[in-house]
């Protein structure tokens, strides 16, 4: 298989170990400050990643270009705001149905890309990239719920718009990395990586510094538990943008979906909960996704 593909996948593992590193600095935290906990502590991790491969291969930084520049800054900007708003709409939704809504990122990523960059898109892609997608539906859908998805348009408006934000945020990822004009993949997408933390930690703590300067204490304070979550968000995100230098936005967010099936898997070793019939059933439909985009690619 080709390394896409591999990276990829650690990304998703990572950032399933990251989900569950989290999950107690939430309650803890607070979402903001365990949101920032995730730039803040992944930075330095970034940062090291760079430096050592710098060192390995023993070749340069490239040089920023504008272009690089903006779509890291789109990138860094989209991916707070698809936060913030999949966090509002969880507010008044169920996770479950949310959940559905920003899993049609795939496509619209695969629009976005073919839109913004010119990225190929051919019909074997949108129907994998549609398979895959409708897998996830299955699994995270309760029967009824489907209609619940259709009942109230502000859930569903903040949904869709989230789901539009993080497909954002991976074009502008994907971009800005494909704009820098030297280096080799691994130097870029980490160069790339540094450059959107630094972003982020610098636009998300100035907000808690004026709105919510407990959590930004808290999360500071809480420092050997949000040791595990920065470094295997760093590393989540490292492969992310690896994966993104490699090939487009749209197949790795599509193959990204496996995220799901880790979960699901997490949650049966680590918290004895079995699958339901259903759930199994939307795996298989996700795999033959995943199947058919690796074909299609």
């Amino acid at each position: 298989m080709s390394l896409w593909v591999w990276v990829t996948l650690a990304a998703a593992l990572a950032q399933t170990g990251r989900n569950a590193a989290q999950r107690g600095l939430t309650e803890r935290l607070g979402t903001l400050g365990a949101t920032n906990v995730r730039f803040l502590y992944g930075l330095p991790f970034a940062g090291l990643f760079l430096a050592l491969a710098l060192w390995f291969t023993g070749v340069p930084a490239p040089a920023l270009t504008p272009r690089a520049l903006g779509f890291a800054a789109l990138g860094a900007a989209a991916q707070i705001a698809a936060t913030a708003l999949m966090l509002q709409a969880m507010r008044t939704q169920g996770f479950g149905i949310v959940t559905a809504w920003l899993k049609v990122e795939p496509v619209l990523v695969a629009l976005i890309g073919w839109a913004v960059l010119g990225e190929a898109l051919t019909l074997p892609m949108l129907a994998a990239i549609a398979v895959a997608v409708a897998g996830v539906l299955v699994m995270t859908l309760k029967p009824g719920q489907g209609r619940a998805m259709l009942a109230d348009l502000r859930p569903a408006s903040l949904g869709l718009l989230a789901g539009l934000a993080f497909g954002l945020s991976a074009i502008g990822f994907r971009g800005a990395i494909t704009a820098l004009p030297d280096g080799t993949f691994l130097i870029r997408a980490l160069t790339i990586l540094v450059l959107s933390l630094a972003l982020q930690t610098l636009a998300l703590g100035l907000w808690l510094a004026f709105r919510d300067r407990a959590a930004l204490v808290g999360s500071v304070r809480a420092f050997t538990p949000s040791l595990a979550a920065g470094f295997l968000g760093a590393l989540a995100s490292a492969c992310w943008f690896t994966g993104f230098a490699l090939t487009t936005a749209a197949n790795v967010r599509t193959l990204a979906l496996v995220e799901v099936v880790f979960a699901l898997l997490l949650a049966r070793l680590a918290y004895a909960q079995r699958a339901s019939p259903r759930q199994l059933a939307g795996i298989g439909i996700l795999l033959l996704g995943v199947v058919l985009l690796l074909r299609a690619t």
